[in-house]
């Protein structure tokens, strides 16, 4: 993993990204790699969770340093989804435009609902808001509910910040259900645990 400073062509944002909503062809999902900054996945983080700062909110994902960052994904499987679009100049050649952490393991004392055996969990899902709304989010997770299935889990549970009602809906939509209240000793808020029977 790299946590090198982006060089200078890769500093500041481009201005907004032209992408066909209906075509999401140059974008794959795969694991992270070695080759992958941990630099610009923070970046990615900050960007993706800065809506929930500006409601107030204190997501670890919103404010963590690179060294955090790097922590947590080496603590479980880090997937990211890339744009492979012509014009993306990066040193891989590919941009990172949105992640998911599987199975991370916390070092403080996680909710009940986790503990059980047969729940897996995710955490860190991110996407880029230039990219939002073309579909990375399902992508990402239709991995990790994949990857839950091979394990033998028999659901699939998240945290997330429960005053984010946008997102919370988003869950709900996709099966998940809400099974007990969280507060992490890192956030100023409290987390709604959700859960998914996986078929």
């Amino acid at each position: 993993m790299s946590l090198d400073s982006p060089n200078e062509s890769q500093r500041g944002r481009a201005a907004s990204i032209a992408i066909d909503r209906r075509d999401s062809a140059n974008i794959t999902t795969r694991r992270l790699a070695p080759s992958d900054s941990i630099v610009e996945m923070t970046k990615l983080l900050h960007r993706a969770y800065a809506k929930q700062v500006a409601l107030g909110l204190q997501p670890l994902a919103g404010r963590q340093t690179a060294e955090v960052t790097e922590q947590r994904v080496f603590s479980g499987e880090c997937y990211v989804a890339v744009d492979h679009a012509a014009g993306v100049q990066t040193r891989t050649g590919q941009k990172l435009v949105g992640t998911i952490l599987f199975h991370e393991v916390e070092e403080s004392q996680g909710p009940p609902w986790f503990g059980k055996p047969e729940v897996a969990s995710f955490s860190q899902l991110a996407v880029d808001p230039d990219y939002q709304g073309c579909g990375i989010g399902r992508m990402l997770m239709d991995m990790v509910e994949k990857r839950a299935r091979e394990t033998g889990a028999k659901e699939l549970a998240l945290s997330m910040a429960e005053p984010d009602r946008e997102l919370y809906d988003f869950y709900i939509r996709r099966g998940y259900r809400f099974i007990e209240h969280w507060k992490w000793p890192y956030t100023n808020y409290r987390s709604a645990i959700l859960s998914k029977l996986l078929g």
